[in-house]
């Protein structure tokens, strides 16, 4: 016990330098030492360090290796390492008979360290390119994709191509197997271009590549061609056929176009004879199936009679014709594909991308290298062989065996053989080793006591000539090369002919065969269109378009919207629903509001920006008239009006210049217009310069159009012009029945006036006052049941001065400026029948007014053969194809 007081624990305790407060002593907690920001940021940047150090040293150390050793095949002999392995392992084997594939795979797997599932499919896939193995068994089928039996079923062998061009181990680079127990070659010593042979896919770590096979004789032939400095040109050949388009090739850079061979049995049957490389006769039988479904080809059905060679049938349903099936095959079926070419290949160790002459040059040169080597080796044994019967035939011939008898060692053996060979120099063609004399001590007794020296010399003598020949083939060359190459193509050519056609093949638009099977309605009360859309007229059909057809919303504005087919879309306030055409031309008529002035413009669609508004006429106007056919004539009737010169003018569109969707038409009237009537309808193409395009049958007898009886094509303005129509006086007129002049009121184009073009004529200075009084006399006089168009024509005719009368089927043109005065005493008789067929009435007044004025015209020429004149009248007015077009010079009003 002790006598210092107890100290209380909860007392305070002064506080020292060595005592630490509770907040520095978890300040200082590894915990918190753990989550200090600058340290977890420099453990980041070391973790970060860490692996990039392990990519850098084991990542490309993997894609190298996948890249050299197991993807990508090298240039010199066009294998892989596992078909260089599967070749080497068969080389070992070869007794002349057949292997079983799964003993083939076990040898190789010696070498090869990535199992038998990869060696099997590589074994078969270069049996079935039919150069380097000759196959026993069901290998697979390279047309239906059908795989190859089990290994232990199907056997192989090297082929005799393979043997004579792919092995010899005096000239191959060996290096040691993935375990060291064996020896692989680097490359074997191929004497064939083998890569461009059987070509090649692989896909590495960053890069692939893709070789298309070629013909084993077109290759040939160009290292041929290269060895005598030609051009040459190579094309793919591929085993399964059919036609090839090798506009794009590039040397290997580029891609071909390949379509399956398809013959046309009948109007609805196809037979599909060969497919293109890279699909088999199911995947395309998918394709054509998948393309029915889709709407984009309509098949009955398909048949597979596929054996040893393809056989597809494809019947056509009713209303299907092969000769438009076969269009949308090709553009819508694996029956046209499209391969590219990406030659990549490893050279000196190291992958490259090549093209296909560079890789046949490479591979010639290597050829010549390889030959060069056996020929210098060939003449090494030669001359050693030379040496050895030279030496044995000089010791046994000079009995030198017999100084060796008293020799007591071997050394004295070998120096008393030398002694006595030594006089016999000149007569070798290398020094005398001790392997030499090695071998002369060596020989047996029996062959010294059976030589026979005239055969011996023989031998010598042939050992010479081959001698002098192996000199001579490495003194020329290249052209031992070409003999070898030619012998080669005399041996084996005969089994490779080419099997795919070349051919330019016609690009087929998808856009062009594809089916119109789209059908988009366009509700107007609901302002709606869409596939789901009915329209509201009921009459009216629907727009039927193609997958690929975008449409054309035109509002009565004139704004319009391209827009792709919608299941069901609001547009809005719209007019017209129209399939968007680049190259089709649309006519329109629109007014101004305010002015009230009409304007005709043509237009193209060709250039918009989806679902984007676009505007074709000023702000302020309206459509009235919207037309897309070519070759429209549309007649503006007037209002009626006093004081105009004509009450309607015709509109040929054809003659509108064409301008872009924002410029400004021409003005063709500057007064209201009471109604717009269709003269002709025009068709949907262009008339490519046919004048009678709008379908409107000619009257000439010669199959001209209507006042162009001489085939210059008409008088057309070079700007659009203003043409009112006009007739003769009235006192000149034949007369004619009430009810013909009540028809002519309802029909305005029955008008015989109308049925010719007739250029304006240029009116005098001024009428006289007379002159108009008498007009207006006349007017009141007239019948009331006379037509509007009668009555402004003779109005017309009293203000203007006789035109001279021309016969009707040729207009002659007229001068600007020049007047036209008919002679004296030209009044027109009344004809006898005058309920007669208007163009027989105004043949005949034309031919009277001729002969009474002393025109020296032709006769005239009949408008209308007879049958023409007892047909019906058409029920819509069928004029003569107007050319012209209302100036904006033109008066309208009488002074």
């Amino acid at each position: 016990m002790t006598d210092e007081p107890k100290q209380d624990e909860n007392a305070p305790q002064p506080e020292t330098d060595e005592t630490l407060s509770p907040s520095d002593e978890q300040a200082q907690s590894p915990l918190d030492e753990a989550l200090d920001p600058d340290s977890v940021e420099a453990t980041h940047e070391d973790t970060e360090d860490a692996l990039q150090e392990l990519m850098a040293s084991n990542y490309i150390q993997y894609a190298s290796y996948v890249i050299k050793e197991r993807a990508i095949p090298d240039v010199n002999d066009g294998l892989k390492p596992v078909q260089r392995r599967i070749l080497h392992a068969l080389h070992g084997m070869d007794d002349g008979r057949f292997h079983k594939v799964a003993n083939v795979i076990g040898q190789t797997m010696q070498y090869h360290p990535h199992g038998d599932a990869s060696i099997g499919s590589a074994l078969v896939v270069l049996a079935n390119k039919d150069y380097f193995i000759d196959k026993q068994g069901n290998f697979g089928n390279i047309y239906t994709g059908d795989q190859a039996s089990a290994a232990r079923y199907i056997e192989c062998r090297l082929s005799p191509l393979a043997r004579e061009v792919l092995f010899n181990p005096e000239i191959t680079d060996f290096v040691d197997s993935y375990d060291g127990r064996k020896q692989e070659p680097v490359t074997l010593p191929a004497k064939v271009p083998s890569l461009l042979m059987m070509g090649a896919d692989g896909i590495a770590v960053g890069m692939t590549t893709r070789v298309l096979p070629h013909n084993f004789c077109e290759l040939l032939e160009a290292q041929i061609a290269i060895l005598r400095n030609q051009p040459f040109t190579l094309y793919p050949d591929f085993l399964t056929g059919g036609t090839m388009d090798v506009g794009e090739y590039d040397d290997g850079r580029g891609k071909v176009l390949l379509r399956a061979r398809i013959e046309k049995t009948s109007d609805k049957t196809l037979v599909i004879r060969e497919i293109p490389a890279t699909t088999t006769t199911e995947s395309l039988m998918n394709s054509i199936e998948e393309a029915a479904k889709k709407g984009k080809i309509k098949v009955a059905s398909i048949n597979d009679y596929t054996a040893e060679r393809v056989e597809i049938e494809i019947t056509l349903p009713r209303g299907v014709y092969a000769k438009e099936a076969l269009q949308q095959l090709y553009a819508y079926t694996n029956c046209e594909v499209s391969v590219n070419s990406n030659l990549v290949v490893i050279h000196e160790n190291r992958p490259v991308i090549m093209a296909v002459s560079e890789v046949l040059r490479h591979n010639t040169q290597k050829l010549m290298d390889d030959l060069r080597r056996e020929l210098e080796l060939l003449l090494g044994k030669l001359q050693d062989r030379f040496h050895d019967r030279t030496l044995a035939q000089i010791f046994i011939e000079n009995r030198i065996y017999k100084r060796i008898e008293e020799c007591e060692t071997y050394k004295l053996v070998l120096a008393e053989v030398r002694r006595g060979l030594e006089k016999f120099r000149h007569l070798l063609r290398r020094d005398i080793t001790d392997e030499d004399i090695e071998r002369l001590l060596q020989l047996q007794i029996r062959r010294i006591s059976r030589f026979d020296i005239n055969k011996n010399r023989e031998e010598l003598e042939n050992i010479l000539k081959g001698i002098a020949e192996t000199e001579s083939h490495l003194a020329h060359l290249k052209r031992f090369t070409i003999n070898y190459i030619k012998a080669l193509l005399k041996k084996y050519g005969e089994s490779y002919p080419r099997r795919t056609e070349i051919t330019d093949l016609e690009t087929i638009d998808v856009r062009s065969v594809a089916l119109q099977n789209i059908k988009v309605g366009h509700d107007r009360v609901g302002q709606f269109v869409g596939t789901d859309v009915r329209n509201s007229n009921k009459g009216e059909a629907p727009l039927v378009c193609s997958e690929f057809d975008r449409l054309v919303v035109l509002r009565g504005n004139g704004s319009f919207q391209v827009i792709p087919i919608p299941d069901k879309l609001y547009v809005g306030p719209s007019k017209f629903l129209l399939k968007a055409d680049k190259e089709q031309v649309y006519s329109m008529i629109y007014r101004e509001k305010k002015k009230g002035r009409y304007y005709a413009k043509r237009f193209r669609i060709d250039r918009y920006i989806m679902e984007r508004d676009y505007t074709t006429i000023p702000k302020g106007c309206v459509v009235e008239a919207f037309y897309t056919n070519y070759g429209v004539v549309t007649r503006c009737e007037y209002k009626p009006n006093k004081r105009l010169k004509a009450d309607h003018a015709d509109v040929d569109f054809d003659t509108v210049e064409i301008r872009s969707t924002g410029a400004r038409g021409f003005k063709i009237a500057d007064h209201p217009v009471k109604s717009f009537t269709q003269l002709k309808r025009g068709v949907p193409e262009p008339p490519n310069g046919d004048d009678n395009a709008s379908g409107d049958p000619p009257e000439n007898d010669d199959g001209l159009p209507p006042g162009d009886s001489d085939g210059d094509g008409g008088d057309v303005p070079a700007t659009p012009t203003a043409t009112p129509t006009q007739t003769p006086p009235e006192a000149d007129t034949p007369p004619v029945s009430d009810e013909e002049e009540d028809a002519r009121s309802c029909d305005p184009g029955s008008d015989p006036t109308t049925t010719e073009p007739v250029s304006p004529p240029e009116p005098e200075k001024k009428s006289s006052d007379k002159q108009t009084g008498a007009t207006a006399r006349k007017r009141k006089t007239s019948n009331k049941k006379k037509a509007a168009p009668r009555k402004q024509s003779r109005a017309k005719a009293s203000a203007t001065p006789k035109p001279e009368p021309v016969p009707p089927p040729a207009t002659p043109k007229r001068e600007p400026g020049k007047k036209q005065r008919k002679p004296a005493g030209t009044k027109k008789p009344a004809p006898a029948n005058a309920g007669s067929s208007r163009n027989s009435k105004a043949r005949e007044w034309a031919e009277r007014t001729a002969k009474a004025a002393g025109a020296k015209s032709a006769p005239a020429t009949d408008n209308a053969s007879p049958k023409q004149e007892q047909t019906t009248p058409l029920p819509k007015p069928v004029p003569a194809p107007l050319r012209t077009l209302i100036d904006e010079e033109t008066p309208f009003f009488l002074e």
